[in-house]
């Protein structure tokens, strides 16, 4: 049935004493409830991305909502026609997202929340002394970003704290943060007030809700998402492009892997320049001699080397609850 799939995307920062213990239980569940996708689980928390049928993704929410430590936890959902993934993989991690910060807890201090709403009246007001960071990496903000923003070279998000070196002259600013779907602001807006920024705040929820309560207006191509999908329409209101094809220049926000795999870049490739190389990004990466068959799509699904949604698991007959 048409929309019958939800992919969640959440996270929250809560103690978990026991990660190792926790991930085989919500392991588990996940397996019960038939879903699919990412979940990274560490001391400071839990995140995630998942896909699966209506019922089941409700229930899931309904399931860790349900253990006190995650009962604030946001979802941002959206409908899909199908999984979102291929493969459900849960992971024991050092941080929920890895920002090599150890020092900084959200809980403790965090940027101050901006809503949609309000985040929208900003971008419009064009305020000198307010100032939107794009904290994400350049693959991301180069399909996608708001008018106006400030955007960092970084491919990783352990590279920020570097970075801010270079945002000095911003601290008698206001500043205000965003990402996907506002997790890595919770770090970068804390480690912003530890370097001595004074007026820091982060859009609640990030793109992702912004796009869901505020038509995603001004947010100028299309935002870049950790499953299938690659990239996510979002604006309704005034959507442009942004991003150009890598091989012709043309104006494109359709990405793709190279389809040489030691090269592998990932980079939006229009129709034509797809054509031109096979669905490589230059003649030389052409030429290769393992070079993938290009199928049309630029989407090269990992051999899954014998994949087993259940390893790792230990105890399969538990009731799956939440650990």
């Amino acid at each position: 049935m048409k929309n019958d799939y939800l992919v969640l995307l959440y996270y929250c920062y809560s103690r978990i004493e026991d990660p190792e213990a926790f991930r085989e239980e919500h392991h588990l569940m996940c397996l019960d409830l038939n879903l699919k996708g990412r979940i990274i689980i560490a001391e400071e928390g839990l995140n995630g991305t998942v896909s699966g049928l209506r019922a089941d993704c409700e229930q899931y929410m309904k399931n860790v909502k349900a253990d006190p430590r995650f009962a604030h936890t946001e979802f941002k959902v959206d409908t899909l026609e199908d999984h979102a993934f291929a493969k459900l993989h849960v992971r024991v991690k050092p941080e929920i997202v890895h920002a090599g910060l150890p020092g900084i807890d959200p809980n403790k201090k965090t940027g101050g929340y901006v809503e949609p709403e309000e985040f929208r009246k900003i971008l419009q007001e064009e305020d000198e002394n307010t100032v939107i960071l794009d904290v994400r990496s350049d693959y991301e903000h180069n399909v996608g970003k708001f008018k106006n923003a400030i955007t960092l070279d970084i491919h990783n998000f352990r590279e920020f704290p570097e970075k801010v070196k270079e945002l000095e002259h911003l601290k008698d600013k206001k500043v205000i943060t965003y990402c996907t779907g506002g997790i890595k602001c919770e770090k970068a807006s804390a480690y912003l007030l530890d370097q001595g920024f004074k007026d820091v705040y982060q859009l609640h929820g990030g793109i992702i809700k912004y796009g869901i309560e505020a038509e995603g207006e001004d947010f100028e191509g299309k935002c870049y998402v950790f499953d299938n999908r690659i990239v996510k329409d979002l604006n309704k209101v005034n959507p442009k492009v942004i991003s150009k094809c890598y091989v012709t220049g043309n104006p494109s926000d359709r990405m793709v892997n190279c389809a040489n795999p030691h090269c592998n870049k990932h980079i939006p490739l229009c129709e034509e320049g797809a054509k031109k190389y096979n669905g490589c990004c230059s003649e030389k990466c052409m030429s290769d001699p393992d070079v993938r068959p290009y199928d049309g799509t630029g989407y090269y699904q990992k051999e899954s080397n014998g994949y087993n949604p259940y390893k790792g698991v230990k105890r399969q007959q538990k009731d799956h609850k939440l650990a």
